[in-house]
C-alpha cells in the first residue's frame, strides 16, 4: 500500500537506489566485469528503480481526501465515505497498490466518485495503459504464450494468457470507429493510381462443444479442422509503370536477369490500407469490408483523370460486391494475372508432361497472345487443341472449365491495355496481405480461434501493419480516459491536496 511512508521517504529511497547504481557501475569497472553483464545487471536496477519512482509518484498524490462532501460537476452531492479502498496497479515495472478515498451516498451503496482515480486516469482493469500497449503490440506477432514468457523474462512481469486473450479483445472493440475516423492521406503523398484489391483465407476456428471429439471418425467429406473465411481487403495508390506483353513474358519465365537497378525503381505502393473482417452468423465478413474499402476510396481518389483500379481474382463474389459498394466512376476491373497463367500450365499439362520442354513453350506462347489481348483467339486455340487430340474424360472437363473460366472473365483480361496504361495487374500486395494478416500469426501450429478473438486479433494485427499503432493507441487511451474519469478536468483544475 501506499501507507507508512512519507513521499520524503520514498524519494530517498530512490537516491539511494541511484548511488547504488552508479556503485555498481564503477565496481563492475575496477573488476573488469563483462560488459554484457553490466547491461543485465544495470537493467535490472532500472526495473527496480522505475517501481520506486511509480510508488513515490503515487504517494506525492495522497489519497484523494477532498473533504467531508464533495459536489460534482453534474450537480450531485457526495459524501466521503469511512472506509478507504486499494486497487492494484500493474506496470512494465511491477505491481503496486493504490489507496484511495472514495465518495458516495452511504457505504454499501454504489461507490460514486474516486477522485485519485480521476487525477491518475486510471485504466478500467488492473493493468496498465503501457503494458496493455507494449504487450498487445508483442501480441499481434506471436502467440499470447511466447507474450507471457517475453514480459516475466525482461520486466518480471505475470500476466496470464487468458488475460491476455481478454486484453487482446477489450482493446480492439473501437478499432472500428477509428478507422472510419481515419483522414485521406495527404496527396502530394498519393501514387496517381488508385488501386483497389480483396480476397479470402480460412481461420481455423475452435471446435463447437457439440462436436464430436476430436479422435472421432470423420464422415465422407467432413473435414478435420474447420475453418471461418475472412475477407481481406486493401487499398492503395501506385505511379503508373509502362510494360510490355513481351518484357511481362519474359519476366515470368525468367529469361534474362534484371538490369542494374531495374527492382529498385519499380513504383512502390503509397499509403497501403489494409482492412480484415471475419464472417460469422450475424455478418458477412465481405460487405464490411468493401464498406471500409468504399468510404476509404471516396476519401482519397486522387482529382485526376486516372480512373481506379479494382485487381483481384476470378471469385465471382468480389466483383458483385465491388460492384455494389464501391462508389460510381471510372473504373478498369482487372483479372489478376497468376490466376490466368496458373491455368495456361494446367491446360499445359493436359497436352504435355509435367517439366516437357513442350509444356513451357505450350505456356509462354499462349500467356504472351493472352498479354496481347489475344483471349479469344487462346480459347477457340484451346478448344480446336482438344477436339484434334481427343481429349476425354477428366482432362476434357477440366480444359472447359479453363476455357469457361478465361470467356467469364475475358472483359477484365485486356492486359495489353493495361500494361501500357502501367497499371498493376498481379495481386501480389493482397495476397501478400493475405499471408501475414492471417497465415503467419493465425494459421501456426496447434492455433484455434473463437469468432470474437479472431476479429480482434484481424483489427489489431491490421492496425499494426498499418502503421496505426501509436496513433490509435493514444486516441484509444485519451477516448478511454474521458470515458472512465468524466470529472478529471475539474479534478486537475482545482487545488489538489498533495500528501508530505
Amino acid at each position: 500500500m501506499m501507507t507508512g511512508m512519507s513521499s520524503q521517504d520514498k524519494f530517498e529511497q530512490l537516491r539511494d537506489m541511484t548511488e547504488q547504481l552508479c556503485r555498481f557501475v564503477t565496481q563492475a569497472a575496477e573488476g573488469g566485469e563483462p560488459i554484457h553483464a553490466v547491461e543485465h545487471g544495470a537493467f535490472d536496477q532500472l526495473l527496480q528503480m522505475g517501481h520506486q519512482v511509480l510508488t513515490a509518484f503515487v504517494a506525492m498524490q495522497g489519497t484523494g481526501d477532498l473533504g467531508p462532501e464533495q459536489a460534482l460537476p453534474d450537480g450531485r452531492t457526495v459524501c466521503r465515505l469511512e472506509q478507504r479502498r486499494c486497487r492494484p496497479y500493474r506496470s512494465i515495472f511491477g505491481d503496486i497498490t493504490i489507496e484511495r478515498t472514495v465518495y458516495g451516498t452511504r457505504e454499501g451503496q454504489k461507490i460514486a466518485f474516486v477522485p485519485l482515480d480521476e487525477r491518475l486516469g486510471l485504466p478500467e482493469s488492473d493493468y496498465s495503459f503501457v503494458l496493455q500497449d507494449w504487450a498487445q503490440a508483442f501480441g499481434t506477432e506471436h502467440p499470447f504464450a511466447k507474450v507471457q514468457q517475453v514480459l516475466q523474462r525482461i520486466f518480471k512481469v505475470t500476466v496470464p494468457v487468458d488475460s491476455l486473450e481478454r486484453m487482446n479483445r477489450q482493446m480492439a472493440t473501437p478499432v472500428a470507429t477509428f478507422r472510419q475516423l481515419q483522414p485521406a492521406p495527404p496527396p502530394q503523398e498519393e501514387g496517381s493510381i488508385l488501386v483497389v484489391t480483396a480476397d479470402n483465407k480460412g481461420i481455423p476456428m475452435r471446435r463447437p462443444a457439440e462436436a464430436p471429439p476430436a479422435g472421432a471418425r470423420r464422415k465422407k467429406g467432413e473435414k478435420a479442422n474447420k475453418k471461418q473465411m475472412a475477407t481481406v481487403g486493401c487499398v492503395y495508390t501506385v505511379q503508373p509503370k509502362p510494360r510490355t506483353p513481351e518484357q511481362v513474358t519474359a519476366a515470368l519465365f525468367r529469361e534474362r536477369p534484371p538490369a542494374h537497378g531495374e527492382q529498385d525503381n519499380d513504383p512502390q505502393a503509397q499509403h497501403k490500407r489494409i482492412c480484415s473482417c471475419l464472417s460469422d452468423d450475424e455478418h458477412r465478413g465481405q460487405d464490411q469490408v468493401f464498406a471500409w474499402i468504399a468510404q476509404d476510396v471516396e476519401a482519397r481518389w486522387p482529382v485526376t483523370e486516372e480512373p481506379m483500379v479494382c485487381l483481384m481474382d476470378g471469385q465471382v463474389s468480389l466483383w458483385n460486391d465491388q460492384a455494389a459498394h464501391l462508389p460510381a466512376g471510372p473504373k478498369v476491373e482487372i483479372l489478376d494475372l497468376l490466376h490466368v497463367t496458373s491455368r495456361v500450365w494446367d491446360a499445359a499439362h493436359l497436352f504435355h508432361r509435367e517439366g516437357s520442354d513442350e509444356a513451357v513453350a505450350f505456356a509462354r506462347g499462349r500467356i504472351l497472345r493472352i498479354l496481347q489481348g489475344a483471349v479469344g483467339h487462346v480459347i477457340g486455340g484451346l478448344r480446336q487443341m482438344a477436339t484434334k487430340q481427343g481429349l476425354r474424360g477428366g482432362k476434357l472437363r477440366r480444359l472447359e472449365q479453363i476455357c469457361t473460366y478465361f470467356k467469364n472473365n475475358q472483359s477484365r483480361m485486356r492486359y495489353h491495355e493495361y500494361l501500357a496504361a502501367g497499371y498493376p495487374i498481379a495481386t501480389g500486395v493482397i495476397e501478400g496481405a493475405c499471408r501475414y494478416v492471417i497465415k503467419d500469426r493465425m494459421e501456426r501450429a496447434g492455433m484455434r480461434w473463437t469468432v470474437a478473438g479472431a476479429q480482434a486479433m484481424l483489427d489489431l494485427r491490421t492496425t499494426y501493419i498499418n502503421d496505426q499503432w501509436e496513433e490509435y493507441q493514444n486516441w484509444r487511451i485519451e477516448r478511454e480516459i474521458e470515458r472512465l474519469h468524466p470529472h478529471r478536468d475539474a479534478i486537475n483544475e482545482a487545488p489538489w491536496p498533495m500528501a508530505a
